[in-house]
């Protein structure tokens, strides 16, 4: 390689990382539908001008600039800024510049290959001229997704809150799109609905979130599941309840998983998606639990000075997984009030559950403890089917498979591997009308998960 073409790694440490967004366009790839355009309401009511890209669109873009080996949501997401900076150099044309932009991908550490998304990301956009000035934000879970550093200190607290509750509101009103789009009676119907509840979910959080006003926030979601629930046809009966977990991007983006959800409901299915708040809790359970570890460590070895940093980080991490803990339990509390919708699971309950059933170890860590575990709860709670989904070639959604495909034949509850790539897999139709077919009958002989609300109800 000749020597004027080898990227220098600086620009690694100069331009990825947490940058102030004053004064510049946040740009937030999408994840979750509604949870992405919460999340960047919650944004711009803190005055950080925050937009959620179209995503999908440039999908072979991100293709043609990777290898290949890097997993589906890698070529989605780099696709999805190629294009939107493409579009906006065409837009804006001579008043076109980089560095008014900040690209949101966060990273978590190994051994996923997310660590490096916007590592291997900054070097294409720096193979660009024109996009060496866009800087990558990036949160962590080594820090629990702090965010110091990209608004003035006294509102971190403030804006770390509002942007948990949006991604915890986004999760309920995901559910409650579930909960009534297969007992809809003129379809579409349910679509229509959630998407003006998105529209004035996102005023509320600009007007709202700044404020801490969430007892407001809590009012608007309930006026919104109240309308909702109306559109519930109780003429037509339970249908099988289905588990999704897996990989937290692939499970939560409907387009790289080729609309998943709508499909098992057309075969007849009503489906429970893991959430992101659930992998939010995770981050900072696991944040609490590796500072305990290295508490006891340094106990043995009598290490004064890190005995006292780590009794600061337990209590911290001990804090912010109760006030996220409480902030869910809130906002479920108000919804299922209302209407009946599966509530997050509890990481400390999960972690327990991988302990009786002896599968697993929160020790060894990855997606897979949240996967395994997730998947034992639905089981214990009476669901007719799990189903696991991911990109294709991934390491903890692959351990999953291995631990679970065994574990769900002893006990007979159908199971469904979904790995996704960029193209279509042969059979998957078939497959899936299969395994909807099983959970019928599993439903037939076995019954469903009661509602504490039924239908009629309603």
């Amino acid at each position: 390689m000749e020597t004027g073409n080898v990227l220098p790694f600086k620009s690694l440490s100069d331009n990825v990382g947490q940058f102030n967004p004053a004064g510049k366009t946040l740009l937030i790839p999408e994840m979750n539908h509604i949870g992405s355009h919460l999340l960047a309401s919650a944004f711009r009511g803190f005055d950080i001008n925050a937009i959620v890209m179209q995503t999908g669109n440039g999908t072979d873009l991100g293709l043609e600039y990777s290898s290949g080996k890097e997993c589906y949501p890698c070529h989605i997401t780099l696709g999805d800024i190629l294009c939107h900076i493409k579009g906006e150099k065409e837009k804006r044309g001579r008043l076109f510049n980089a560095d008014d932009y900040i690209y949101f991908m966060p990273e978590a550490g190994g051994p996923c290959r997310f660590g490096m998304y916007n590592k291997y990301q900054r070097i294409i956009l720096d193979s660009f001229p024109e996009m060496k000035g866009l800087k990558i934000g990036s949160l962590t879970t080594s820090n629990g997704y702090s965010l110091d550093g990209i608004i003035e200190e006294r509102k971190v607290k403030d804006l770390r809150k509002s942007a948990y509750l949006s991604v915890v509101i986004g999760d309920i009103l995901d559910r409650l799109l579930w909960r009534i789009r297969p007992y809809e009676k003129d379809p579409g119907t349910a679509d229509d609905f959630i998407a003006k509840a998105v529209q004035k979910m996102e005023i509320s959080f600009e007007s709202l979130a700044a404020k801490k006003d969430f007892n407001s926030l809590f009012a608007a979601l309930e006026g919104i599941i109240r309308e909702g629930k109306r559109i519930i046809d109780p003429v037509i009966p339970p249908k099988p309840m289905i588990g999704i977990v897996g990989e937290i991007y692939l499970r939560s983006h409907s387009y790289a998983n080729q609309d998943l959800i709508r499909v098992l409901e057309r075969h007849g299915a009503e489906v429970v998606n893991a959430s992101i708040g659930e992998w939010i809790n995770f981050i900072t359970y696991n944040r609490l639990r590796e500072s305990k570890a290295k508490l006891n460590l340094d106990l043995k070895q009598l290490h004064m000075s890190h005995i006292l940093r780590e009794l600061k980080n337990i209590t911290l991490f001990s804090l912010e997984l109760l006030y996220q803990e409480f902030m869910q339990g809130q906002a479920f509390d108000r919804a299922t009030a209302l209407i009946d919708l599966e509530r997050d699971h509890k990481v400390s309950r999960l972690e327990k559950r991988l302990q009786e059933e002896d599968l697993f170890s929160f020790n060894i860590g990855t997606e897979a403890c949240l996967s395994i575990s997730g998947i034992l709860e639905y089981v214990k709670e009476g669901f007719n089917g799990v189903v696991n989904v991911y990109p294709f070639t991934c390491m903890p959604s692959t351990i999953t498979s291995a631990v679970l495909r065994p574990a769900m034949n002893r006990s007979g509850i159908p199971y469904l591997d979904t790995p996704y790539d960029s193209g279509i897999q042969p059979g998957r139709e078939t497959a899936i009308r299969t395994f909807m077919y099983q959970a019928g009958q599993h439903m037939m002989r076995r019954g469903r998960r009661k509602r504490h609300i039924d239908n009629k109800m309603i």
